[in-house]
């Protein structure tokens, strides 16, 4: 599954097209209530492949410092990171249209620096700063951007709403297509299926995606679900299964699956099988229900940005001084502008009531007895990410 490619060609604009067929497994791509299958064929340019390379190991690293400032105790509360799930994140955004809609869990991280690319807004949220996205209101698990819509911190409470945003797409008329993404341990909430069910019946434009990272908070897929083939438990949805380890399955069945929901075919459900190195959350160490050593063996065999890096250099797509480079500069970007978010402020209690009333002229009761005056006061940002349908 995890063999590079031995079958390339060469092809215009240096680009290559590489067979992934056992990428996806042994078998090729695996299918329910489908009479197609994805592209075996994926064609990467170096543009391409270096923009990709350059955006897993910005996210790979930017998970590591937020897993530093939580140590440090510079971001509180609860922090999921997407440490090995690069591929899947960066394999479907590729793919989308700027116009098309995601909503994600509260591992929503990467979908942040993908949207936004903005370094000094993420890690500034994260440590609860004016300067954050939500001027430091809304934390790890409630970061959005344009056409981003969240960071959800219940679990499989986006699905529904993803579902919505599909419907808004439907009903304008739109060629706007919405990708919800899950994990695992929220498949079987009811609130998931009763949202697959609305989504058939109105063959609404959407992707599900679970990102099977194999232990919901932490116990293992065989343990916590009945039918653990996740593509194909929805008797009425089309499903496939993938290698959410590699970002060329990713973006081959994300580019199948956009086709078939742009053809108005309704919703499919894509189960990309992947695997977090960090526990549930950063306070959770992670080796209670898994080994250290099985760990260790999935970032040695299977790592899906030293695989593609490998892959690059070895189809002469690109050289190793590149990625190095690639390397060097994202931890120079990193180290620059977390130093910037470090010296930002927390919100003051004038503004605890921002963005909740529109005008409130009263008196709050605070803890430890402080009651303060709050008149609303609008602020003016400089910029601002509106979610509305």
């Amino acid at each position: 599954m995890f063999r590079r490619a031995l079958n390339s060609k060469t092809l215009p604009r240096r680009s290559l097209s590489f067979d992934i067929t056992t990428y996806f497994s042994e078998d090729g791509p695996i299918t329910h209530l489908l009479d197609e299958t994805p592209p075996k064929t994926v064609e990467v340019s170096k543009e391409e492949g270096l923009r990709a390379y350059q955006q897993m190991d910005l996210i790979r690293r930017c998970e590591l410092a937020t897993a530093r400032l939580y140590n440090e105790k510079k971001i509180r509360g609860l922090c999921h990171l997407y440490s090995g799930q690069e591929a899947i994140a960066v394999g479907i955004n590729s793919i989308l249209k700027p116009d098309d809609t995601i909503i994600t869990t509260y591992r929503c991280h990467s979908w942040f620096l993908l949207k936004t690319n903005d370094l000094v807004s993420f890690f500034g949220e994260l440590m609860g700063y004016t300067l954050g996205d939500n001027r430091g209101k809304g934390g790890s698990m409630h970061l959005y951007a344009p056409n981003f819509y969240g960071g959800n911190g219940i679990v499989g409470a986006n699905v529904p709403l993803g579902t919505g945003l599909a419907f808004q797409h439907q009903y304008q008329n739109t060629d706007k297509i919405c990708v919800t993404l899950m994990g695992d341990g929220s498949y079987n909430n009811g609130q998931v299926h009763e949202a697959f069910n609305i989504a058939k019946l109105h063959n609404l434009p959407i992707i599900y995606v679970v990102e099977n990272n194999n232990f919901a908070m932490g116990t293992s897929v065989d343990r916590h679900c009945a039918n653990p083939d996740y593509y194909k438990s929805c008797s009425f949805i089309p499903g496939l299964r993938l290698n959410g380890m590699n970002l060329l399955t990713v973006k081959s069945a994300v580019e199948f699956a956009v086709k078939h929901v742009r053809s108005k075919k309704g919703p499919i459900l894509l189960e990309a099988k992947t695997y977090r190195y960090g526990g549930h959350s950063v306070s959770d160490p992670g080796t209670s229900y898994r080994k250290r050593e099985e760990v260790t063996q999935v970032m040695k065999e299977k790592d899906c940005i030293k695989w593609f890096g490998d892959l690059l250099v070895e189809s002469k797509l690109a050289t190793a001084e590149e990625l190095k480079d690639i390397k060097k500069s994202n931890i120079s970007r990193i180290k620059a502008d977390l130093a910037k978010a470090k010296a930002g402020k927390p919100p003051g209690t004038e503004e605890l009531t921002h963005h909740v009333y529109t005008t409130y002229q009263g008196t709050i009761r605070m803890c430890q007895a402080i009651s303060a005056e709050m008149p609303f006061k609008e602020i003016k940002r400089a910029k601002i990410y509106v979610c509305c349908f």
